[in-house]
């Protein structure tokens, strides 16, 4: 007797559900294994981040809504958990990125246990993909009920008729270009600021016009510290992150994705910063004038400060905006 491949039974099963509902029947459940309401075994699969997302990936072998929340559970906290134990060990801001991680983790373990609970198929971006890819189901498999409108429910008004459907006009997303031209920008961006950083960082310096003879040289005289070596690859990582970032939205246009993105693109922005603010590799004790070089100090330090402050406000506004879309359901994907 020849055993079925999970393709060919996942076709039977589409083959028999699209058969009774054409007849206006309900097709059958998938009953879990576990015994639970998939609400239930969806909330669990969440409760205790990837571990119970393990556990009911391997316990429920039916149920295609809690194994996708499982898989999700997994892909998500797996993720934040590797990422906490890599960025963790960056000097100076390692600390920083241990918060932020922690912070995502919170919101999206609140936000997914709420959903699952509430029975929506919600699914968060790229994880949520890869999900129900790894799960074998990209339709929608959601426990709710759902209905069948036949001809004769539909109301009057979008009955079938001879009359040619009229098709709504698609209005042009005149933001789109713009988007496109802010990452290209930005990619551009970071490619000049990485070949400066690491090739030509000593004409970060102090310029001065001194009269040799008869002739006038400008003498240049590097501010930069040794310590600067150390906040080098901080700034060499954040870049590159930049412009992989940037390249992403160029690939994909969706709301949750490009929002996603650049709120990663700002915390790595304001580490970068603090991690300055931290080493501060400037030496101004090459400027003769010692009540300036103190001046520059300090007004540099304030610049940083105020730098950092307001890309913290930008990221708290676009974090905000995204939660509630997400709660209200108006983000696309």
């Amino acid at each position: 007797m020849s055993t079925l491949t999970p393709e060919e039974r996942q076709r039977i099963y589409e083959e028999e559900k699209a058969r009774m509902e054409a007849e206006g029947k309900k097709p059958p459940a998938d009953k879990p294994s576990t015994n639970l309401d998939p609400k239930t075994g969806a909330f669990l699969s969440y409760l205790g981040l990837w571990v119970t997302g393990i556990v009911f990936l391997l316990l429920e072998q039916k149920n295609r809504f809690i194994r996708f929340h499982a898989t999700q559970s997994i892909i998500v906290f797996g993720f934040l958990f590797i990422a906490y134990l890599l960025l963790k060990e960056i000097p100076f801001v390692g600390w920083f990125f241990s918060i932020i991680i922690g912070v995502l983790a919170f919101v999206f373990w609140i936000v997914l246990m709420v959903k699952s609970y509430r029975g929506e198929n919600f699914k968060l971006p790229v994880a949520g993909e890869l999900a129900e890819r790894l799960t074998g189901h990209a339709e929608n498999v959601s426990p709710k009920a759902s209905t069948t409108t036949t001809e004769k429910e539909k109301p009057a008004n979008i009955q079938s008729s001879n009359k040619e459907p009229i098709v709504p006009r698609e209005r042009p997303d005149r933001g789109h270009s713009g988007r496109i031209a802010s990452s290209a920008f930005a990619i551009a961006w970071s490619i000049a600021l990485l070949v400066f950083f690491v090739f030509f960082h000593d004409y970060i310096a102090f310029y001065r016009l001194e009269k040799i003879g008869n002739a006038s040289i400008w003498i240049r005289e590097p501010i930069l510290a040794a310590d600067f070596n150390s906040w080098l690859p901080i700034i060499v990582t954040i870049l590159v992150f930049s412009i992989a970032g940037h390249a992403l939205l160029l690939a994909v246009d969706k709301y949750i994705v490009r929002e996603t993105t650049l709120l990663v693109l700002d915390i790595f922005g304001i580490a970068a910063i603090m991690a300055l603010i931290a080493i501060f590799p400037f030496d101004f004790n090459v400027v003769a004038d010692s009540d300036l070089a103190a001046w520059l100090e300090l007004g540099l330090k304030l610049t940083l400060g105020i730098i950092a402050f307001g890309i913290g406000i930008a990221v708290i506004v676009r974090l905000i905006k995204i939660l509630v879309n997400i709660i209200k359901g108006t983000a696309t994907y």
